[in-house]
């Protein structure tokens, strides 16, 4: 089994989605929106400088998910689904995710971005695996506004990378993974294929220094 991991935001979609979820819940007036906002920048700005507190910024997001019930969430998303999120999809990373399909490789988005959010979008994409951070859920399904688990976040990512590995019996060795953000140096650096995607300032850099292919899918 060769894996194809793939960041979600700002690499297969031209945004980040769990940003633009926070845009959503506030120019829809489900949240306090100026208070949400500022939060939700703050959180944002924290991440692009790799310095995001995880454990809080969950905090902060699944208080929402943990305030309404599954099909209030459910109609919310549809919603975000089709003003915010198709409005990111990327021809070009259609088309890498098909060129890997066509060679059999394993295809799984790996995502800090929670898997409310995400797994809507990775059915969009047409990608059956998703690694993403989990919201708790009660036995009713309605969410609890814990975090489960070990967040999918920096380091985080090869930690749970790996016990999906042993679960569906992969391989880590000549795996490929996709990436824009600094924040995923920890699994790029274990992978034999690292590749940086409209990558960030930092991790431009750092690909030029290693060698790593760099590509866009926006251009």
């Amino acid at each position: 089994m060769t894996l194809a991991l793939f960041d979600l935001d700002n690499t297969l979609l031209a945004g980040d989605s769990d940003h633009a979820w926070g845009e959503f819940l506030a120019e829809k007036g489900h949240v306090d929106a100026a208070a949400y906002a500022r939060a939700n920048d703050g959180f944002f700005a924290d991440y692009q400088a790799g310095t995001l507190d995880i454990r809080a910024f969950c905090e902060f997001v699944f208080a929402v998910l943990a305030r309404n019930t599954p099909a209030t969430l459910a109609q919310w998303h549809a919603e975000f689904m089709r003003e915010r999120v198709e409005p990111m999809l990327l021809p070009k990373a259609q088309a890498l995710l098909d060129k890997h399909r066509a060679l059999g490789h394993t295809l799984v988005i790996i995502t800090a971005t929670n898997r409310f959010v995400t797994a809507p979008i990775a059915q969009r994409l047409g990608v059956e695996h998703l690694i993403a951070t989990e919201p708790e859920q009660d036995a009713r399904g309605h969410y609890t506004g814990r975090l489960h688990g070990t967040p999918c976040f920096q380091a985080g990512k090869i930690t749970r990378l790996k016990a999906w590995i042993n679960a569906h019996h992969g391989r880590l060795d000549e795996a490929w993974f996709y990436s824009d953000s600094r924040n995923d140096l920890p699994l790029l650096e274990c992978v034999a294929h690292p590749v940086a995607v409209d990558a960030d300032a930092v991790l431009s850099r750092i690909a030029d220094e290693r060698g790593w292919q760099q590509l866009s899918l926006r251009d």
